[in-house]
């Protein structure tokens, strides 16, 4: 039988060992918008972190989320959407955002649609093809497709258009797959020490946090009635005896929009903030009291001034 000696000599080489290969590293989720990246984040972690809705554009930060387990911290990037057409600050600020990271992390995951390559897909790919990072296509919705037959060829052809380091169908909705995707991510990271602390899910702050949900409930609520020029900003946050209180106030640019938000008598906008302090009552674990008001400013969304005011910054 082994001394006490031995064993702990064994148990302090495995853990050095463990650590000398241990691997951390940047991925970003690029694909057009609405084809499902933020799902597919949120289900890795374990914790809904990105806003998502059936609509397009619904996500315009790059948000980390922390990965981190035993062997290994990946560090997702979710980009926004990449759009083709960028007539306005809003469009172009995004678009800088998932450009400005395809160079700077270890792996890309390129995610699209199962059966669907548009325009758009083409776009994004042209903007992804020259790099020199290992890039995995992750075809998202396989769930969704009517003729599970299609996969295979589908998938051919995409493999030929490019040498992808690995190719994963998966549903991010109902998570099939993804743990082989992590594995993948995983082995491709740099052998180092991780970044974040092992308990830290996100580099971003409670109060962006308030904002973005706010802002998910609103597009939930409003569906096609949404106007895209719509924003959610944060004038109080503040934590007093285990309570948040929260003043946030809705943006939108014209008059008219200000009615639809609100709604009648008042209850669509109450509804959001109930919706919301939910929300954020589970993931902030103490209790929320949210004011929220509805103001009209012209122009914000392609104000490059108001944006950078409002946390739109290529500086993250």
């Amino acid at each position: 039988m082994p001394s006490n000696r031995s064993l702990n000599k064994f148990w302090n080489y495995s853990i050095m060992t463990a650590k000398a290969n241990f691997r951390c590293g940047y991925v970003a989720i690029i694909g057009r918008p609405n084809v499902g990246k933020s799902t597919l984040l949120n289900h890795i972690l374990g914790q809904k972190l990105c806003i998502t809705s059936r609509k397009p554009q619904t996500t315009r930060h790059q948000i980390l989320g922390i990965k981190t387990t035993e062997h290994a911290q990946a560090i997702y990037v979710d980009t926004p959407g990449v759009h083709k057409d960028s007539p306005r600050a809003m469009n172009r600020y995004m678009n800088r955002a998932a450009h400005s990271i395809i160079e700077d992390v270890n792996v890309v995951l390129f995610v699209v649609e199962a059966g669907v390559w548009t325009d758009k897909d083409e776009w994004v790919f042209e903007k992804i093809k020259d790099t020199t990072n290992p890039v995995i296509l992750v075809i998202n919705k396989v769930d969704q497709l009517e003729d599970k037959n299609t996969l295979l060829p589908y998938m051919q052809k995409l493999s030929e258009k490019f040498s992808f380091k690995a190719i994963f169908p998966v549903s991010a909705l109902k998570g099939k797959y993804i743990p082989e995707l992590e594995k993948e991510v995983e082995s491709l990271l740099d052998i180092s020490e991780p970044i974040y602390p092992e308990d830290q899910f996100t580099d971003r702050s409670m109060k962006f946090l308030a904002a973005e949900i706010i802002r998910e409930k609103l597009t939930r609520q409003l569906g096609q009635e949404l106007p895209y020029d719509l924003t959610v900003m944060i004038e109080k946050f503040e934590e007093i005896n285990n309570r948040i209180n929260i003043n946030a106030v809705i943006l939108v640019e014209r008059k008219n929009q200000k009615p639809i938000i609100i709604g009648k008598s008042g209850q669509r906008l109450k509804k959001v903030g109930t919706q919301a302090r939910i929300d954020m009552e589970e993931m902030f674990g103490c209790k929320v009291f949210i004011e929220i008001w509805v103001k009209v400013k012209e122009g914000w969304a392609d104000d490059e001034q108001m944006l950078k005011s409002l946390g739109y910054t290529d500086e993250q």
